[in-house]
């Protein structure tokens, strides 16, 4: 019994999955634009150098896969992908094509534009690898500078700074909201109000805006580190915060959350911004993020 298989060749694989796929060996000699006669001797070789049977011929008439023969048929498979994988990642790079992308987006960037994107990036460029970044404030634009990331979708850039280019791709509208048994939620609240209750506030990870408040009214915060964290406790009725408005749509709606009517605190717009390294010009794909992200905007998305 042969204990050390051979090591089979791309064709003989190809045409092991073209006869599993057609379902005979004439088929696959249709198909492939061979003669019969060579497709079987292809799949006897290559029984020989596996040291296994992969067609039951016997019994039936068309070829059936043995034990045997699915088990090779899972690997044969992947090997086949792998090696297709790698012809259009090599191809894609001669055509100057990014291998991969590291994207950074601001955590206020409402769900529906990022599933938008990415899902069509996806079916736009397979074979480009991309690694997602989710951060908060200045953190974005610290990971864009520092090389962690090619591309950034950031909010408001509080600071000037140079070797960035900027492209405006919209904005979201920030509502303040409290839980229903939140003292702020009961009725029209005075200017000053907001002072006296725990206001939940998102921390800057970065050091470019270290130090700065946005839209802080209480002298009582909370400081979170995600955006997940504030929706949660907002929930509870542990304070009150600002959020982006389509994050709590549906809270609002099912009384999990209200709208809070705070003279003092309004809400407001928090305005998107594509950054990239001047010295970091954007290749193809990234390119066709960009414009994805300012069609979204276009749209209202």
């Amino acid at each position: 019994m042969m204990s050390d298989p051979g090591t089979p060749t791309l064709d003989q694989l190809r045409v092991f999955l073209t006869v599993v796929e057609v379902g005979s060996f004439a088929g696959a000699a249709r198909k492939l634009h061979r003669a019969t006669s060579v497709i079987s001797y292809t799949i006897a070789n290559l029984e020989m150098q596996l040291g296994v049977t992969l067609f039951d011929r016997k019994t039936t008439r068309k070829p059936q896969l043995t034990d045997a023969g699915r088990t090779v048929l899972a690997e044969a498979r992947m090997v086949y992908s792998g090696i297709n994988g790698l012809r259009a990642k090599v191809k894609g790079l001669l055509q100057g094509l990014e291998a991969e992308i590291h994207l950074v987006l601001d955590v206020m960037l409402p769900s529906a534009r990022v599933v938008d994107a990415l899902r069509a990036f996806r079916e736009t460029f397979p074979t480009v690898s991309l690694h997602l970044h989710i951060e908060a404030l200045g953190a974005v634009t610290q990971r864009v500078l520092n090389r962690g990331a090619a591309l950034g979708v950031s909010g408001p850039l509080i600071t000037n700074l140079d070797g960035l280019e900027r492209i405006a791709v919209g904005s979201v509208d920030l509502v303040p909201v409290a839980a229903p048994s939140h003292p702020l939620a009961s009725s029209a609240n005075a200017p000053g109000a907001t002072r006296e209750h725990v206001q939940l506030v998102l921390t800057d990870r970065s050091t470019l805006t270290e130090g700065q408040e946005y839209a802080v009214m209480s002298a009582r915060t909370w400081r979170l580190a995600d955006l997940g964290s504030k929706h949660m406790l907002l929930k509870e009725g542990i304070g009150w915060g600002n959020m982006p408005q389509p994050m709590v749509e549906s809270d609002i709606a099912e009384r999990r959350l209200v709208l809070l009517d705070l003279p003092d605190c309004p809400g407001g717009t928090y305005d998107f911004t594509v950054i990239y390294r001047t010295d970091s010009p954007p290749g193809p794909a990234a390119t066709w993020l960009i414009d994805r992200f300012k069609a979204q905007a276009a749209q209202n998305l």
